[in-house]
């Protein structure tokens, strides 16, 4: 049986890669979309969502617009890395299907509370505003969870924000303390087992050659997103982040971990937004995530390319009318 998910996003180019991933995958069945201010704000993030789910003829996903703005700090953005849109590197047109009325938290409560206990599994791919927000709004839907599988933080590899701190966990620390303290099983992707899965040259040119515009459109977003980390870590290719959450679903045995306590640091100027992960065991507070160090990348990028093939041949989409052509 499908795992039933609701992928809370910001998307963000390889946002848009783990929401393909998705629909791609009959291991999951994606019952919406909740999209939150995080790599660009609002207004872009829930419209980004729908141009992905119409590039992969798949309108009749909802989407719902959540927080603006994290529960207690101001809204840091990173268009420096994904471009003004949070798109950047393909020209997609103004998406047609209607963003949902109801407010992305409202959604997520609802869902949890309307579906069997312990049968939705949440997988945030960007700050954990909605999610925090959730949990405070109504504290008994934690039981209800069947997991968070989430993207964010790190030990090993540091920050990539801060010298301390993973964007995601650094845009709203409060929430994600939220999140982390819940009691709801947590799955987590850092940057540690981020940062083995990079879009090497010969990877996206595998991608770009999938058929008709949808291989032309994801290589774009990858030729765009690697620009950044490529100067950066002076690597060929770069870290492909988001799509971790969807694969491990799917294809949990290509990656490994270790059960760990992990805290989240709200207060500190030099280390807010750390995670602060007791991979040795030396705090005595017990485990509250299966924190994730390894993969096989290779897999990885095996599965990617033929999920993505299955859905560019399914699609088969059509030339597009460009925005402002």
């Amino acid at each position: 049986m499908a795992e039933k998910i609701i992928i809370d996003t910001d998307p963000g180019q390889d946002d848009a890669f783990a929401i393909l991933l998705a629909l791609a995958s009959p291991e999951v069945e994606l019952l919406g979309i909740t999209t939150v201010a995080g790599n660009v704000p609002l207004s872009l993030t829930h419209r980004n969502a729908r141009q992905v789910l119409e590039l992969a003829g798949r309108p009749e996903v909802p989407v719902f617009a959540g927080c603006a703005k994290p529960m207690a700090v101001p809204l840091v953005t990173a268009e420096h890395v994904h471009g003004a849109t949070g798109l950047d590197g393909a020209e997609l047109p103004e998406p047609v299907m209607p963003l949902q009325d109801r407010h992305a938290v409202d959604f997520i409560i609802d869902t949890l509370m309307s579906e069997p206990e312990g049968s939705v599994t949440l997988c945030p791919l960007g700050p954990l505003t909605n999610i925090g927000t959730a949990l405070t709004k109504a504290p008994e839907i934690a039981s209800r969870i069947r997991r968070i599988v989430l993207m964010g933080g790190g030990l090993f590899e540091g920050g990539n924000i801060t010298p301390a701190a993973e964007f995601n966990i650094f845009v709203d620390p409060q929430a994600a303390a939220i999140v982390f303290a819940s009691g709801v099983p947590i799955v987590m992707m850092p940057l540690d087992v981020t940062h083995k899965v990079r879009t090497t040259r010969e990877r996206v040119e595998r991608i770009r050659a999938l058929e008709g515009e949808f291989g032309a459109v994801t290589a774009g977003w990858l030729d765009y997103f690697e620009r950044f980390d490529e100067e950066k870590y002076g690597t060929d290719g770069g870290p492909l982040h988001d799509p971790n959450v969807i694969a491990y679903l799917i294809r949990p045995d290509i990656y490994d971990g270790r059960h760990c306590n992990v805290e989240i640091e709200t207060e500190s100027e030099l280390t807010k937004g750390m995670t602060v992960v007791d991979w040795w065991k030396v705090s005595g507070r017990p485990a509250n995530a299966f924190f994730v160090r390894d993969v096989d990348d290779a897999a990885f990028f095996s599965l990617l390319t033929e999920r993505l093939a299955v859905l560019a041949s399914a699609t088969s989409v059509a030339p597009r009318q460009r925005v402002g052509a």
